[in-house]
């Protein structure tokens, strides 16, 4: 897919016209008004039917995905073992279990705590777990509601601006800039650092962040988050924290936001079993939200998260918590993180091949994506994301994911090679 592929409303335009056309009978109710406001489909089923287009008009090419993130080794068995006997023993009087906390299991609750934040940065009633973070990101949404401003890295995972417009945070769409009016927009490329300048950055409410960045790569160290958590404090902001890829970090940098003095007043952080554990099809997640969160009348944060909980969510799959509760037991903790560094070779390999072709690639040292200035090809027939699917500043760039079998990786890197060689 090439780098300047964008995506435009104007198949949605179209759409609508045709539904209206030919409706026979409308109801008197009318559409959400920042629904509208939406530019396009959401990005990864975009990419989805675009590979699925490439697939019928190029049958015989044997299409290589390196597009949406998908996972694609086995979980190891361990884990799968763990969810199957949970799945026998529902079929047992003894086994069976219905609901169960709306907050999560608590065995894995403590686990959480124990295993992903050490030395007691976060406290196990403070962990709720969920079907996965991008979930995490709407509920949360709920519990702040449309007044507030918001900031977002640039470039960054669609779901923060997305959420935004739906819940009313984002003011009108300015074509030109491509941008939407009342969304902070933090440039973060290779010029700053891949950190914004917040000496000229506008004050806002919240403040969406992750780390390792989707799509750059980019882990921030210590000393960027530290300006990150004394910015929040001068403003009275709320940091939002993804750490959906901490389990990829290999140097020294920050794992969890909670690891930065200061950052339990002002963070709440999201993170997920995904791609850590290859759950992007059984579902599971958590969010942290602080006992000392507090909103400006002084009304703890995770008390209005915990009733949007139990009003909108019934609790995840207890299947799936119990492979949670397995991934981090020390066995399964060992074998999930060989998966991991089986990606992370695999990110290696395409940073060596476009440094070969002379091309200057980002990230794949503490994520498993890799972020280029490339123009792309469709000659090779290698799937990848435009990087103006996260946002302007990704203009020019494409993001190649590592997930993916080796000798499709290896294949990628052929082609890449025969194509500019």
């Amino acid at each position: 897919m090439s780098a300047n592929t964008s995506f435009h409303p104007l198949w949605i335009e179209a759409s609508l016209k045709a539904q209206k056309k030919r409706a026979d009978f409308c109801t008197k109710v009318p559409r959400n008004v920042n629904l509208e406001k939406l530019r396009n489909g959401y990005l990864f089923p975009e990419i989805s039917m675009h590979e699925l287009r490439r697939v019928e008009k190029y049958p015989d090419a044997k299409l290589i995905s390196l597009g949406i993130g998908d996972t694609t080794e086995p979980i190891p068995e361990i884990i799968s073992s763990s969810m199957a006997d949970f799945a026998l023993g529902l079929s047992t009087s003894g086994g069976y279990r219905g609901y169960g906390p709306e907050q999560g299991n608590k065995a894995l609750r403590k686990a959480i705590s124990k295993i992903m934040y050490k030395d007691g940065l976060v406290k196990d009633t403070e962990v709720f777990i969920s079907d996965g973070s991008q979930c995490d990101i709407t509920r949360l949404q709920l519990v702040l509601g449309s007044k507030l401003t918001v900031a977002v890295q640039d470039p960054s995972f669609p779901a923060y601006i997305d959420s935004s417009v739906i819940i009313g945070q984002a003011g009108t769409f300015k074509e030109e800039a491509r941008k939407y009016q009342n969304i902070e927009y933090m440039h973060c490329g290779p010029k700053n650092s891949f950190f914004p300048d917040l000496s000229t950055t506008s004050k806002t409410d919240i403040i969406f962040f992750c780390s390792p960045n989707n799509p750059t790569g980019h882990a921030a160290t210590q000393n960027q988050l530290e300006l990150l958590v004394e910015f929040a404090r001068e403003n009275g902001s709320i940091i939002i924290f993804d750490s959906a890829y901490a389990t990829y970090i290999k140097d020294d940098s920050p794992r969890s936001i909670f690891e930065i003095p200061g950052a339990r007043e002002v963070a709440i952080e999201i993170s997920s079993f995904s791609k850590f554990a290859g759950f992007t099809g059984i579902r599971l997640g958590w969010t942290v939200i602080p006992n000392e969160l507090l909103f400006s009348n002084g009304f703890p944060v995770i008390k209005d998260f915990n009733r949007i909980v139990c009003t909108c969510f019934n609790g995840a799959s207890n299947i799936a918590q119990a492979g949670g509760l397995a991934c981090l037991s020390s066995e399964g903790f060992s074998a999930v993180q060989s998966v991991v560094d089986y990606y992370m070779d695999n990110a290696k390999i395409l940073v060596k091949t476009f440094a070969y072709l002379g091309i200057k690639a980002y990230g794949g040292t503490n994520a498993p994506y890799v972020w280029v200035h490339f123009p792309g090809s469709k000659k090779a027939h290698i799937i990848t994301v435009p990087g103006s699917g996260f946002g302007p500043g990704g203009e020019e760039y494409l993001r190649l994911g590592a997930f993916g079998h080796r000798e499709m990786i290896l294949e990628a890197c052929k082609r890449l090679e025969n194509l500019f060689i």
